[in-house]
C-alpha cells in the first residue's frame, strides 16, 4: 500500500482524503479528543509533518517529500491496522491549552474536571485564593496536577498515584511545566500512602469502568493500562474507597470532587443519603460530583 499510495499521493489534500478512506474502512473508534476520521487525519498529518496543529488550509496543496510522505502514511497505517490512539501515535495530549506527554503508561487525558478547573470549581468554590492545598488522587500523567497548580496559584499540589511508571509520566509533565516546586508526586495505592496529610480540595479521575464494558471496549482502549481504567463488577470500587478515606484527608472546610463515568444511578443507589452536587460538564451533569467534607458517608 506504501508504494501504490506514494507514487499518487502528492499533497497534503491527497494524504487528508486518503486518511479519512484508511480510517472509515478500519472503523475506528475516536474516543480519545478527537470526534471524528477527518478530525484525526487532519491532526496526524500535521503532527507528522511539524506544522501548527490548528493551520491546515495554508499547506492543503502543498506538495511532499518522498521522506515526508513516507512519514505520514506510516503514521496513518499504524492508527489503521494497530487500532493505537493517535495521542500515543504523537506522545502528546491536549486538554484545552494545556498539552502534555503521554504513552502506553498512562491513559489518555480526557477528563471532566478539566473544565471544571478552567473556572477554579466556581460558583462551588468561591475564594479560590484560600485553597492552600490540593491533591490529585490516581494522577496518571500528571495532567489534573498541572491544571490544578495553575488555577489555584497558592496551593502547594500532591500528585498520586499506584502506578511507578505513571509517575514517571507525570514527572515529565512536571518537568516541562516547572512545576517541581509546587507539585510533590507520591506512589500511593488510593489514600495508603497519605497518612496525616489534609488537603483544601481534593479531585480525582480515578478507574471506573466496569465488567461488562471493559469486556465489550473498543480496541483503541486495550492499549491503556487496564488497571487505570478496570473497578470492579460495578466501575465503583475505587469511588467507594475514596468516599471510606476522604473526610480524614479533608481540611474542616474541604471539598472533594471526583469523576465516575456513567456510573451517576448506581453510586446513587450505593448511596442514597449522600447529597452529591452534580456539576454541569460539557457531556451534562450525571459524570462529576460534588462533596464537602461534612456530607461525605461516615
Amino acid at each position: 500500500m506504501y508504494n501504490e499510495a506514494g507514487n499518487q499521493l502528492q499533497t497534503v489534500r491527497d494524504l487528508l482524503r486518503f486518511a479519512v478512506s484508511r480510517f472509515t474502512e478500519a472503523r475506528l473508534f475516536f474516543g480519545h479528543g478527537l470526534a471524528s476520521a477527518y478530525d484525526e487525519a487532519a491532526y496526524l498529518i500535521l503532527h507528522s509533518l511539524h506544522l501548527p496543529p490548528d493551520q491546515l488550509d495554508p499547506f492543503l496543496d502543498a506538495r511532499l517529500t518522498t521522506t515526508e510522505r513516507a512519514q505520514v502514511l506510516h503514521v496513518i497505517e499504524r492508527r489503521a491496522t494497530e487500532k493505537i490512539p493517535a495521542a500515543y501515535l504523537t506522545n502528546e495530549a491536549w486538554l484545552g491549552d494545556f498539552c502534555f506527554y503521554v504513552d502506553e503508561r498512562v491513559i489518555v487525558p480526557r477528563s471532566f474536571i478539566a473544565e471544571l478547573l478552567r473556572e477554579q470549581l466556581a460558583p462551588w468554590l468561591q475564594e479560590p485564593d484560600t485553597v492552600r492545598s490540593a491533591l490529585d488522587l490516581c494522577t496518571g500523567s500528571g495532567c489534573l496536577a498541572i491544571l490544578l497548580a495553575h488555577a489555584f496559584e497558592n496551593a502547594a499540589i500532591d500528585a498520586s498515584d499506584i502506578s511507578e511508571d505513571a509517575l514517571q509520566v507525570a514527572a515529565k509533565n512536571v518537568a516541562d511545566y516547572e512545576l517541581q516546586h509546587r507539585i510533590t508526586l507520591v506512589q500511593s495505592d488510593l489514600f495508603n500512602g497519605l497518612a496525616g496529610h489534609r488537603y483544601d480540595l481534593i479531585v480525582s479521575n480515578p478507574p471506573y469502568v466496569n465488567a461488562a464494558s471493559m469486556a465489550a471496549l473498543p480496541e483503541e482502549y486495550r492499549h491503556e493500562p487496564r488497571s487505570a481504567l478496570l473497578s470492579g463488577v460495578d466501575g465503583l470500587d475505587a469511588t467507594r474507597a475514596i468516599l471510606r478515606e476522604a473526610a480524614t484527608h479533608l481540611t474542616e472546610n474541604g471539598i472533594l470532587v471526583a469523576e465516575i463515568g456513567h456510573n451517576r444511578a448506581e453510586l446513587e443507589k450505593n448511596f442514597p443519603r449522600t447529597p452529591f452536587t452534580w456539576l454541569e460538564t460539557s457531556g451534562g451533569d450525571e459524570f462529576v460530583f460534588l462533596l464537602r467534607r461534612n456530607e461525605i458517608p461516615k
